[in-house]
């Protein structure tokens, strides 16, 4: 998925500047990396507010247009209001098309309702993780992984080396030599008497 942000150059520094950027419908931030200078810019707030409620924002690689220069850059922070519906600030990163990088991204848990651990069994999935780490260059980054629990029974466990991931993609934990489990299916004792000795009773 394609996702294009625009902003401007902001000059001017400090708290009383990032009040009036916000008073008039703003949001400061800041873009990095890349070898360049850090450069402030300002953001629509309705744009930006909208764009984070997309999970594909916080797991893509964004396009920023930066008063007509285009950019890829990754999101890596954003600070909320504690109680306002209000983005305070927000950090890109510029990204190099030719350098890995690290970058989360949610896994979409698909199948559980025909698991035999669940089905036949009865029992209920437990999500381990909801978003892994993985290493890649920029134009491989997935939007998300898959995890199939088709297969899994009963009391087992699936792990990230089970996962499929795209050609040139990664996990980091795995790259360190640590094959976190991500989903498994817990067996529910007694399953089903509950309801077969209420019905007796009846």
């Amino acid at each position: 998925m394609q996702i294009e942000i625009n902003a401007s150059k902001r000059d001017t520094q400090g708290t009383g500047a990032s009040r009036r950027l916000r008073r008039a419908g703003r949001v400061p931030g800041i873009v990095y990396g890349s070898g360049q200078a850090a450069q402030s810019v300002d953001l629509n707030h309705k744009e930006l507010y909208f764009g984070l409620k997309n999970e594909a924002f916080h797991s893509s690689v964004l396009t920023l247009n930066l008063d007509g220069n285009k950019e890829s850059v990754l999101l890596r922070d954003y600070q909320m209001h504690p109680y306002k519906p209000l983005v305070l600030h927000i950090d890109f990163q510029r990204v190099d098309a030719n350098q890995k990088i690290h970058m989360k991204v949610p896994l979409h848990f698909v199948n559980a309702d025909v698991a035999p651990g669940v089905k036949l069994a009865g029992g209920v999935v437990s999500h381990l993780l909801t978003e892994a780490e993985v290493l890649c260059l920029p134009g491989a980054l997935p939007e998300f992984i898959e995890v199939d629990l088709s297969k899994l029974e009963a009391g087992q466990t699936i792990h990230l080396s089970d996962l499929v991931v795209p050609e040139g993609v990664e996990f980091a934990s795995l790259a360190r030599g640590e094959d976190h489990g991500v989903a498994n299916i817990l067996a529910i004792r007694g399953g089903g008497s509950s309801g077969e000795g209420e019905t007796a009773a009846a």
